[in-house]
């Protein structure tokens, strides 16, 4: 469902885009090219700073936000996604945040006042709130990162978690595909 939020916001999808007829889509939110937006998805940009102002929700070209995945902000804070990223079954990515190109993010995780770098890969049910990782770390699941984790003990992304994240982009690619050639039958309540 794409609506708008009360100030008035409509959502930008890139026509080249698949957004399941599930997913709710809501205000302030630009969908790049070629964007998988997965069942049952939240990406919602609507509540606003103390002037009204929101700033976008923006998921950039060939990324992937699968099922259950749910994007909000404080305050009106801006949320962004690199492109060839990939944010795993019931993730949460609250704003202000920034997630880098090329990033795997699992199931169960949550971002919160951060910046994940590019390349990065962060496993399933683990939480990054208020620190910054550089690009290329590797956290592994159930690992939670504050303000004041030292990172020289987070290890370096391996050649096998690089090629893990860049088999589930495409795998999520070749799904806007398919799906795009349904979407009139969606729409038409055949399936």
């Amino acid at each position: 469902m794409i609506r708008k939020n009360p100030n008035g916001d409509v959502p930008i999808v890139d026509p080249s885009s698949f957004v399941d007829p599930t997913a709710i889509i809501c205000g302030k939110v630009i969908i790049r090219e070629k964007v998988f937006i997965g069942p049952y998805a939240v990406i919602r940009a609507d509540e606003t700073d103390e002037n009204g102002n929101i700033e976008a929700i923006d998921i950039g070209a060939f990324s992937n936000i699968q099922d259950g995945v749910v994007m909000h902000s404080k305050s009106g804070a801006a949320v962004k996604i690199g492109e060839y990223t990939s944010i795993a079954h019931r993730a949460i990515v609250h704003g202000p945040c920034i997630v880098g190109s090329k990033v795997f993010i699992g199931f169960n995780s949550v971002l919160f006042n951060c910046r994940v770098g590019n390349g990065c890969v962060v496993r399933h049910n683990s939480v990054i709130d208020g620190r910054d990782l550089p690009d290329g770390f590797y956290v592994p699941s159930t690992v939670i990162i504050g303000p004041h984790t030292n990172l020289e003990k987070i290890p370096k992304v391996s050649i096998k978690a690089t090629e893990f994240s860049e088999s589930v982009v495409k795998t999520n690619n070749e799904f806007v595909e398919s799906y795009k050639l349904l979407e009139n039958d969606f729409i038409n309540n055949r399936i």
